[in-house]
């Protein structure tokens, strides 16, 4: 019942945000010093999975689908959570009128060079994970825009770090982004 109780209420928000700024930016930066350890990405994503089912909204169907055989990664437990929420978050905000979201593991072999755009992804064994909406969608311009910093289409809201962060520690473990 104290007065106050919302103004620090606003408070601790301000120091979460600008917690997870900071950490986005030091990613970005690569200063952000990382712990890798093997990591089972469908317990990982169960476990992102509550928090997430909580900042969507209701009007959004949102699924989890994994390969019950997933291999084991070897990368930072903090910088895939991260990865995942900004993926979701960033799939969330293109539908604000509701729709369906969807994240999937899988576990995906190649037995030669996959052309792909801009990129190649060598043969070989991977683990992949993919986030699908059925959002507005983005033009050819925004596409090419897309991982820079501070690049963003939110207007005010957005810091335009979330996709390049995203980026950043994707490349740093050796993945790739499509």
């Amino acid at each position: 019942g104290d007065p106050h109780l919302q103004e620090v209420a606003e408070i601790e928000n301000a120091v979460h945000r600008g917690t997870e700024l900071t950490k986005q930016l030091l990613a970005f930066g690569k200063k952000l010093v990382s712990q890798p350890h093997l990591i089972n990405l469908n317990e990982l994503s169960s476990e992102i999975a509550k928090m997430l089912k909580r900042l969507i909204d209701a009007s959004i169907d949102f699924t989890f689908i994994q390969d019950e055989n997933l291999k084991w990664i070897k990368s930072d437990q903090g910088q895939i959570q991260q990865v995942i929420l900004n993926l979701v978050l960033n799939a969330r905000d293109s539908m604000p009128k509701g729709g369906k979201l969807l994240v999937t593991t899988k576990n995906y072999e190649s037995s030669e060079d996959v052309k792909t755009t801009g990129f190649k992804i060598p043969s070989g064994s991977y683990v992949c994970l993919s986030v699908t909406d059925t959002g507005t969608g983005m033009d050819d311009e925004t596409q090419k825009h897309l991982f820079e910093p501070f690049f963003t289409t939110k207007g005010e809201k957005g810091t335009g770090l979330g996709l390049a962060t995203v980026y950043g520690i994707v490349h740093q473990w050796g993945g790739f982004l499509e």
